[in-house]
């Protein structure tokens, strides 16, 4: 099973005044931890699109590109990029010459987004959340299957057979679609026959098998091989060396952040029993110790009928730096190894 890390680089600065001064420290540490997952051992690094005053992951093709030059192996993905709200042309380019620049790593996970604030910033509507999502994947996925392009959609002027350039390593270059909990994304995956990630950030992991089924079973139906319809989950955690240490450490950090986004989306503050249910066997956070952290991606492993990689969102503006790259480490130096001992997996 591949192991990794997603970041949406969380700023340190308040959101009141992020953007006045940058922060470049925040840009240094984010490249430390991708050159250390490397050096532990972990098989893809993800990083998040948002437009907001707490990430500073507005364009994560760039960091992507910063990251690749000073790496060698890990795989470099976007974790999501919000397709809806982008121009599938200016992607596949960006993550075509992300891929020339890393020679062959990198890897488009495309979504709608669990954020809004793209779609007023580029002038598209939200009634046309579905549609702009479904007609931009099917021109992204021409892109990376012909140089020349004639296509006609309602959300872009069409293309009449312009060459599109750079071309990548990789040929296709790797499109995976990155879901929540709507049934019909399950099946689109399916029938598309591209992998999936299943973003799980709460209640309990074994509830997503019936949909991870429907994938399988749609993707099936229409003729796609067993081998091509891979999955992956996206998982929020922290890692410690002891499972109080990671409790203690993250839970006032994930308070924070839930809290931030509870107020925008009017719930209900978050709790500690919650949190607590969240990082027991059954819940989807994976805080704790290296050993209980391996112990539950096995178990859910097995409780979704397997999958080919787990990243974890290790990335709170209330951690350190110092937290987080303890967290990779042991990541990679413990959980990857005992997840594949466990399995019988082979990496690739």
């Amino acid at each position: 099973m591949q192991i990794g890390v997603d970041s949406f680089v969380a700023t340190s600065l308040d959101p009141a005044g992020a953007g006045r001064g940058g922060d470049p420290t925040r840009v240094r540490e984010l490249l430390e931890q991708i050159e250390l997952a490397e050096q532990v051992g972990l098989d893809v690094f993800g990083i998040g699109e948002h437009h907001r005053p707490d990430f500073l992951a507005s364009a994560p093709a760039v960091l992507l590109a910063a990251a690749a030059a000073r790496t060698k192996r890990i795989r470099l993905a976007s974790a999501v990029t919000v397709l809806s709200s982008d121009d599938p042309v200016r992607v596949f380019q960006q993550f075509a010459t992300l891929d020339l620049i890393s020679q062959g790593r990198a890897e488009i996970i495309v979504g709608r987004g669990s954020f809004i604030e793209s779609y007023p910033l580029f002038g598209f509507d939200l009634d046309n959340y579905d549609e702009l999502f479904s007609e931009k994947l099917e021109l992204l996925l021409k892109l990376r299957t012909n140089i020349r392009v004639h296509w006609t959609g309602r959300h872009r002027a069409p293309l009449t057979g312009q060459g599109i350039y750079p071309r990548p390593v990789q040929d296709p270059l790797p499109v995976r679609i990155g879901v929540g909990g709507t049934p019909q994304s399950f099946v689109r995956a399916g029938m598309l026959g591209l992998p999936l990630v299943v973003a799980i950030i709460g209640g309990q992991p074994r509830q997503f098998r019936e949909m991870i089924d429907l994938y399988r079973d749609s993707g099936r139906r229409a003729g796609h091989a067993a081998e091509k319809l891979e999955v992956g989950i996206h998982s929020i955690g922290f890692i410690a060396d002891t499972d109080e240490q990671a409790a203690e450490t993250f839970w006032p950090a994930y308070r924070d952040a839930f809290g931030r986004i509870g107020k925008e989306r009017g719930w209900p503050p978050v709790t500690r029993p919650q949190f607590d249910a969240g990082r027991s066997p059954l819940g989807a956070l994976l805080v704790g110790s290296p050993e209980r952290i391996a112990e539950k991606i096995v178990a859910e492993h097995a409780a979704l009928g397997g999958f080919s990689r787990m990243t974890i969102l290790l990335d709170n503006r209330a951690l350190t730096h110092r937290q987080i790259m303890r967290a990779i480490e042991l990541l990679g130096t413990r959980v990857s190894p005992a997840v594949n001992r466990e399995i019988g997996a082979v990496k690739d």
